[in-house]
């Protein structure tokens, strides 16, 4: 009885084992990064095989693989500016002097631009894509400070020269209002909040391949918004068609094979428990299937086992060796066992004649 219920412990615990791994398997499966599902079709989206990536370790193959690596670049045109950006990663040139930018974060851009000598980035690392509807979207933020609208300057002006024009002859109730406009703006003003660069781009399918040697994607500038503050561009590329998704393999060929070996050894046992002792009413170990060739082949090992050790015996090194101990004391011992030999020998000769 023990055995049984040993038996259908053992099946219960590797099945609710598998089954609980499984479950925590889906509830914490986290979305790979520059990868998305749509949520309304379901279609899975994977742009890492336009992100560009720099090599690990930098051995002096990588160091040269790492010279000819560029990021993707777009034509400003009437910009003024060309462009240079990434997906879902930093590009792959070395910047130095990012406007606005710490030091620390240099390594970090995503999309940057150049007027002169200065370097201006429109954008930070960012790897999680959006749905806009049914446009799919990857933005990048927190790029160079804002340069000053020069609208809200021709304002200002506009506006001082009306109060100039109006206020040519004062009176006594526009030197009131001066009173109060001079108290309105000793007023502190608080800082404003630093506006920076951000990037907006729209992935679109792209499933004509154009050659072998074509680039895996196509980046277009769009336009600028007027404060310079955002950027827009679109991206073609296969990688933006809707695909299947692959899980990585969690077992290799032999952690498969184990694993089947395990549940064909775990249905032998059980059924064959739950056949000897319903059906065959055995008890005990017996309940074992083939408990008579598992017995014999314990009884082999055994046996094996104490010929090795006994013949390995014969080897060790011993101290004395073999040696007969003769002790003289109170009574000699060796007289003894002699006059006992004889006296053996003796009866077994009268007997022998009789």
């Amino acid at each position: 009885m023990k055995l049984f219920n040993t038996c259908i412990l053992c099946a219960f615990l590797t099945t609710s084992t598998t089954l609980a791994a499984t479950a925590d398997d889906k509830k914490t499966k986290a979305p790979k990064p520059c990868t998305i599902r749509s949520p309304s079709s379901g279609a899975f989206f994977d742009l890492s095989a336009i992100s560009i990536q720099l090599p690990p370790k930098k051995k002096e193959e990588d160091k040269k693989k790492e010279s000819t690596l560029e990021s993707w670049h777009a034509k400003g045109y009437d910009y003024g500016s060309n462009f240079t950006l990434n997906f879902c990663a930093p590009v792959v040139e070395s910047l130095e002097d990012v406007e606005g930018v710490d030091k620390g974060l240099w390594r970090n851009v995503s999309a940057f631009y150049t007027q002169g000598k200065r370097t201006y980035s429109i954008g930070q690392q960012n790897s999680e894509l959006v749905f806009r509807g049914s446009k799919l979207v990857l933005n990048y933020t927190n790029g160079s400070p804002c340069a000053t609208s020069s609208k809200k300057r021709s304002a200002q002006l506009s506006h001082n020269v009306e109060d100039l024009t109006t206020r040519a002859f004062p009176s006594d109730d526009d030197d009131d209002d001066d009173d109060d406009h001079d108290k309105h703006s000793k007023k502190p003003n608080h800082k404003e909040k630093v506006r920076r660069k951000s990037t907006i781009i729209s992935l679109l399918c792209q499933k004509e391949v154009l050659g072998p040697k074509a680039p895996k994607a196509t980046v277009a500038f769009i336009g600028a918004s007027e404060d310079q503050c955002t950027y827009f561009f679109e991206a073609r590329s296969q990688a933006a068609c809707a695909g299947i998704e692959t899980t990585p393999q969690q077992l290799g060929p032999g952690g498969v094979f184990g694993v089947i070996m395990m549940i064909a050894i775990m249905v032998y046992l059980v059924g064959g428990c739950f056949y000897q002792r319903t059906v065959m009413h055995q008890r005990g170990w017996y309940q074992l299937p083939n408990h008579s060739m598992w017995a014999g082949i314990w009884n082999f090992l055994t046996d094996a086992f104490i010929i090795l050790t006994s013949s390995c015996a014969r080897f060790l090194p011993s101290r004395r060796g073999y040696s007969r101990v003769s002790l003289n004391g109170n009574g000699n011992i060796r007289g003894r066992h002699s006059e006992d030999e004889n006296r053996l020998i003796d009866q077994l000769d009268e007997e022998w004649d009789d």
